[in-house]
């Protein structure tokens, strides 16, 4: 396991969830972790679980769609520890449920979860790259997700908007191989996270999502966030431009 002692991370969404998961990891391998979420205090509660394990954390509130507010993040991540040497762009949202067409998709709605997901992922990398490089180099992690790889008949705004985070990755693993900046996507399957909340409030859905993944179990944010920090770490020296799923075998069968 890569000691990170030293380093300093940057996680998006970071208030829950895989965010949470993720933040909890990186200070547990001895890096700094400023955590940043819409929601204030869900990021504050991370930091205060990373300094009661006696690590170092700070939270600040972002709006990952909004330039000015990531400009003002990454500069206080730098403020707060001095450098920065991950980034890990983990927010987003969905618009509609699973079973909703597209044709009955708001368009306002639509372009929010392009706005986040999408651009939000785009002005991640904008602002904390030109920061990585100043500490000689690091690595990004953008969380894609199963359906950026095969979509579902609802929802069309997320499965887009998970495909356009595997096309970003890839041309920024390209623009940054050669200058210490290694740039990856994970892809989850269903986990148990608070986005996911309503399908397990479906019995029959639960029961047939358990039935065609084939672990028939699914995933804890924990097992996202090592497979994250597992890519920023220098174990992965040699992986730019990839796209790695961590789904139960779902995307295999």
């Amino acid at each position: 396991m890569t000691d990170m002692t030293g380093k300093v991370a940057l996680v998006t969404g970071g208030g829950s969830g895989i965010g949470r998961a993720t933040a909890l990891e990186f200070a547990g391998r001895g890096a700094a972790v400023m955590v940043a979420d819409f929601n204030l205090e869900g990021a504050q509660e991370t930091a205060r679980q990373i300094g009661a394990a006696g690590g170092r954390a700070a939270a600040v509130k972002v709006d990952v769609a909004d330039e000015g507010s990531v400009k003002a993040m990454v500069a206080e991540a730098v403020a707060a520890f001095g450098r920065l040497d991950y980034l890990v762009n983990n927010a987003g949202i969905s618009a509609a449920g699973p079973n909703v067409p597209l044709h009955e998709v708001d368009l306002k709605a639509f372009e929010r979860v392009l706005d986040v997901n999408v651009a939000g992922t785009f002005l991640g990398m904008k602002h904390a790259i030109p920061e990585i490089l100043k500490a000689g180099g690091g690595a990004v992690v953008n969380l894609a997700s199963t359906m950026g790889e095969r979509a579902s008949a609802g929802d069309p705004s997320y499965s887009t908007s998970k495909h356009a985070v595997r096309g970003l990755t890839q041309s920024a693993a390209l623009t940054y191989a050669t200058l210490g900046v290694r740039v990856n996507s994970v892809g989850p399957g269903v986990i148990r996270t608070g986005m996911t909340e309503a399908i397990f409030e479906d019995e029959q859905t639960t029961a047939w999502l358990k039935g065609v993944t084939p672990m028939h179990r699914f995933g804890e944010p924990s097992e996202i966030a090592k497979l994250i920090v597992f890519l920023c770490s220098d174990d992965a020296s040699y992986i730019t431009g990839g796209y790695y799923p961590a789904d139960g075998g779902w995307l295999a069968g």
